[in-house]
């Protein structure tokens, strides 16, 4: 009887792909110099993504109970059509996003806008910057925003997802999420965690 009141939230740790990262995907591909490394890289980003793929296409989602979190969607009123825009622009992770939503899950905004928007604008100082005096304390303003987001997620998450239903939530490999959640809510990754950064 106890086990339908459990929450469960299946986290899914990602590496952001260059159609996620608007904005930033030219800066943060020059991080990456040479042809060889960035071949590297597409090879990892598809081992990672096919292995998520699998694991949530496995997922025995239904139209009651299921909802859907993505790192990065802000709660507006335009979730869908955020989803559907990168989704269009080859985004793998919100392609898999409105397949899951196809099959029943709820389309969940998940993230403040105004902390995006801070952040979004910290990671291009850090990307611009070269070797300049202003980088570490670039660093730990990002770094404090990022916890900010994280109490942020957790705290959606906690209101929006009911007794007995189960959460999935696409969340970049930078986050340490599960410090912020209730004891009640309990954290799988059928994918596991890759050995990867850059998310």
């Amino acid at each position: 009887m106890l086990m339908t009141h459990r929450r469960t939230l299946i986290l899914f740790p990602i590496v952001h792909t260059p159609e996620d990262l608007g904005g930033l995907a030219d800066a943060a591909a020059q991080a990456r110099p040479t042809a060889m490394d960035r071949q590297r890289w597409h090879q990892v980003l598809d081992e990672v993504w096919r292995g998520i793929e699998r694991a949530a296409a496995a997922l025995p989602v239904a139209a009651q109970g299921w909802r859907v979190y993505q790192d990065g969607l802000p709660v507006c009123e335009h979730e869908q059509a955020i989803v559907a825009d990168l989704a269009a622009g080859g985004s793998r992770n919100h392609r898999l996003v409105q397949r899951l939503v196809e099959r029943g899950a709820r389309l969940m905004g998940t993230e403040s806008a105004e902390l995006l928007v801070e952040e979004y604008q910290l990671q291009k100082q850090l990307l611009e910057q070269d070797g300049d005096g202003n980088g570490e304390e670039t660093r730990r303003l990002a770094a404090e925003i990022l916890v900010r987001r994280d109490r942020f997620i957790a705290e959606r998450i906690d209101q929006t997802l009911a007794p007995g239903e189960t959460g999935i939530l696409f969340l970049g490999l930078v986050h340490d999420l599960e410090r912020h959640l209730p004891p009640d809510i309990e954290v799988q990754q059928p994918a596991g965690r890759p050995d990867h950064g850059g998310g």
